[in-house]
């Protein structure tokens, strides 16, 4: 069992910056993909960013060149650097691991 700690959401500007972080409580090193995940009101939950336990990563397009996902197995935490955020960005984030661990979430709110 893994258990997921996110952390970072707040409120912000349009244009703004956050750095949202995942904490594991045990190694990550064998969890082959890890994810960040967002749900905004009345929508379902989508994938933003992926990175797999060899560094490839994976974008949705409506996040693509502004935000950046990384991993530090030392640490046991992966990380979703947030730029040029946008109110349409406004959502609960939540961090993933497979196959099936889930945190609780944290709410970034971006206003205009």
């Amino acid at each position: 069992q893994v258990q997921l700690v996110e952390s970072g959401g707040g409120l912000v500007q349009a244009g703004g910056s956050l750095r949202l972080s995942c904490a594991a409580s045990r190694s990550i090193f064998s969890i082959n993909f890890m994810g960040w995940y967002r749900q905004a009101p009345g929508k379902q939950r989508e994938l933003v960013a992926g990175i797999t336990s060899g560094g490839s990563t994976n974008y949705a397009y409506s996040v693509k060149g502004r935000f950046t996902i990384s991993r530090d197995n030392a640490k046991n935490t992966v990380y979703l650097q947030m730029n040029s955020l946008k109110p349409e960005d406004t959502a609960v984030y939540y961090c993933h691991g497979v196959p099936a661990y889930w945190g609780q979430g944290t709410q970034v709110t971006v206003s205009s």
